[in-house]
């Protein structure tokens, strides 16, 4: 779980600099292929954002399944353990912050 928060924080700060390049060179906002690849990075994140979504929701619902009567004798039986959510690393729901002093 952690190897998979350190990779999407690496995507964030990866889009972010894109994004701030995109601020420095107005002309490359104008190319109908970079409005694409803009639009395609949305829905990306989207998708990725509702994909987090249903694991914390499942994780949910294991973590309540096998603490209920008679699954917790079974699950103290065969070792299971609760499993983690997914959370954000602290500051990710802010947008980054673009400086244009140069």
């Amino acid at each position: 779980m952690q190897q998979y928060q350190q990779a999407q924080g690496e995507v964030s700060s990866a889009l972010s600099r894109l994004l701030v390049t995109v601020e420095r060179y107005p002309e490359l906002k104008a190319t109908q292929n970079f409005q694409q690849l803009q639009s395609q990075l949305e829905g990306t994140e989207n998708r990725i954002n509702v994909e987090r979504n249903r694991y914390n929701e499942t994780v949910n619902e294991y973590n309540v399944y096998i603490k209920q009567f008679p699954n917790n004798i079974i699950v103290g039986m065969y070792g299971f353990d609760e499993m983690p959510r997914y959370a954000a690393d602290p500051g990710a729901e802010d947008a980054p912050e673009v400086d244009f002093d140069f």
